[in-house]
């Protein structure tokens, strides 16, 4: 398998030397994020080196795993489990017109690739948590993570992507494949905390069996500019997803996310929430999009994006999106970009609270709506915890 894994690589190193970078408001999904500052030559591929950086999440990383789970790189996997990589890796992210998805493919390496698999019907309590630093300025890291449950499994996967220090200059390049078996249950959190002066392009994509559940958690706190695409696939009868998104920018930062919730089979329920809040000049797109394919009748599904601009010159652009092709389905969608309310603040200065503390409430009250999907206990803690860190890094900025 490892030389598949080298002829892979070498297919999509030919192919990448043919696409271009597409154009700021040229190409559908790239209108708002503008790459005319972005010189591709100027990144040398190079692996994670195992360098350390500050955690993004508060989480035991070492557990005894249950018999037959696999966690490894994807190197390491392809010597040691040669038929399921063969059979997962890039079944689920296929597209090769993407020049990142194809760089991707053409340049990650031995730590660059993290694989994830649980066999059927076995239940993983402790959380897995991988991690990918980004430590050398002018390079460009390949990530490609794979995570696969099998029928009955369930498992948690915390990934967190860390920049070694606070002003590199590089490019994070993350590719996620997410397979879900039927009946299975996966909660799957990505954090991205990188250096603000760094791009991250990410394609990130599910596919969730019958009777299956993904849980979905995207923070988006770090880098200079870039852009995420999340794609939901349910793919089999009785499949349900739910996806959260948070980010918090400043200076002049830029974060683009574009989701996809596509229901390709009857009887399926998605729920997406994504919050952000923007200081400073920064800005933030979110564009989401529900697709029911023909036949998906009975599909519940629902998308909210609500951004709080804290600053004058922040800005924030939020655009819902149908695509319904069967017609006994019930999809809604909601959308708002607001300056901090002025009578709660009003209010909270009227009972003796300083400007500065009110506002924080304030803010801190937002995001509790995103903190408060997730039930009572550690998973909670910790994803409050991430929040409120850095919300007091936009704040004190």
């Amino acid at each position: 398998m490892a030389s598949s894994l080298a002829e892979r690589r070498e297919r999509a190193g030919e192919l990448a030397k043919t696409l271009e970078l597409p154009q700021f408001k040229g190409r559908p999904g790239w209108e708002f994020t503008d790459l005319s500052g972005l010189e591709l030559d100027r990144y040398e591929p190079r692996a994670a080196n195992g360098a350390s950086a500050e955690p993004l999440f508060d989480l035991p990383e070492d557990s005894e795993l249950p018999e037959g789970v696999i966690v490894s790189t994807i190197e390491q996997a392809a010597e040691e489990h040669p038929g399921l990589i063969e059979r997962h890796l890039g079944s689920i992210v296929t597209d090769t017109s993407d020049v990142f998805v194809t760089r991707n493919n053409a340049s990650f390496r031995e730590t660059g690739g993290s694989f994830v698999y649980v066999p059927r019907g076995v239940v993983v309590d402790a959380p897995i948590v991988v991690t990918a630093v980004q430590s050398v300025a002018g390079t460009e890291l390949a990530r490609h993570t794979l995570v696969v449950l099998e029928e009955g499994a369930q498992a948690e996967v915390w990934e967190q992507q860390l920049s070694a220090s606070e002003d590199l200059d590089a490019l994070f390049n993350t590719v996620v494949e997410l397979s879900v078996g039927d009946n299975a249950r996966l909660r799957f959190v990505c954090g991205q905390s990188l250096s603000e002066k760094s791009w991250i392009f990410g394609t990130h994509r599910a596919e969730v069996g019958r009777d299956a559940a993904l849980d979905w958690v995207a923070l988006g706190f770090g880098s200079a500019r870039g852009r995420v695409r999340m794609e939901t696939r349910l793919n089999g009868q009785g499949a349900e997803a739910r996806v959260t998104g948070a980010y918090a920018s400043r200076g002049r930062q830029h974060i683009d996310f574009d989701t996809t919730q596509e229901h390709a089979a009857p009887n399926t329920t998605s729920d997406l929430a994504f919050r952000g809040v923007l200081g400073g000049r920064s800005s933030a797109v979110w564009k989401g999009n529900i697709i029911v394919d023909p036949g998906a009748q009975k599909t519940d599904a629902f998308q909210e994006s609500r951004n709080l601009l804290i600053s004058k010159r922040a800005h924030a652009d939020a655009i819902p999106g149908l695509e319904i092709q069967a017609n006994d389905v019930r999809c809604t969608h909601a959308a708002a970009v607001a300056q901090v309310d002025q009578d709660q603040l009003f209010y909270l200065r009227s009972h003796g609270l300083p400007e500065s503390v009110a506002k924080r409430l304030v803010i801190e009250g937002f995001l509790s709506a995103l903190v408060e999907r997730f039930e009572q206990g550690p998973v909670r803690d910790v994803l409050a915890g991430a929040l409120e860190r850095r919300l007091r890094t936009v704040l004190d900025s």
